[in-house]
């Protein structure tokens, strides 16, 4: 059975409390259940982390190569605009990694239309809520 990492970054912990207008009033706790469901659903399993530490985030991505994941959903959140640490830790391993946010960041403050970590991730899912989890799970699934 494929098994994938799903990877949250700062402040994921504080979905359904913060900016309930952007990301909306489910919590972390129903994205993983969500990202569960599907994973089971298409015959593969995850395993999902959250910090809000850059250095923990950059030792999941190791460790995904390390217990030969078939690949990474990756939210990097605020770090995604600059992090060269994860940006490296993605590029340092073979582990297919897909950047994936719950709004679409392209239609949001300016800071956020740059992304250090997409460059290096084989793409980018943007402004799909939850479902964003699921279509970078399908897609990683069907490269095989």
């Amino acid at each position: 059975m494929k098994h994938f990492y799903v990877i949250n970054g700062p402040n994921l912990n504080r979905l359904g409390k913060r900016e309930p207008t952007v990301y909306g009033k489910e919590t972390l706790e129903d994205l993983e259940a969500y990202v569960s469901t599907k994973a089971e659903a298409l015959g593969c399993k995850v395993t999902c982390f959250q910090s809000n530490i850059e250095g923990e985030i950059v030792n999941w991505i190791h460790q995904a190569e390390d217990e030969q994941a078939a690949g990474i959903l990756l939210n990097p959140a605020a770090f995604t605009h600059y992090s060269y640490a994860i940006r490296e830790a993605i590029s340092s391993v073979a582990v297919p990694v897909i950047e994936i946010h719950l709004s679409n960041v392209h239609a949001r403050e300016p800071f956020r239309h740059q992304s250090v970590t997409a460059a290096v991730t084989k793409g980018q899912i943007v402004g799909f809520g939850f479902r964003g989890y699921e279509l970078a799970l399908r897609a990683l699934l069907e490269e095989e």
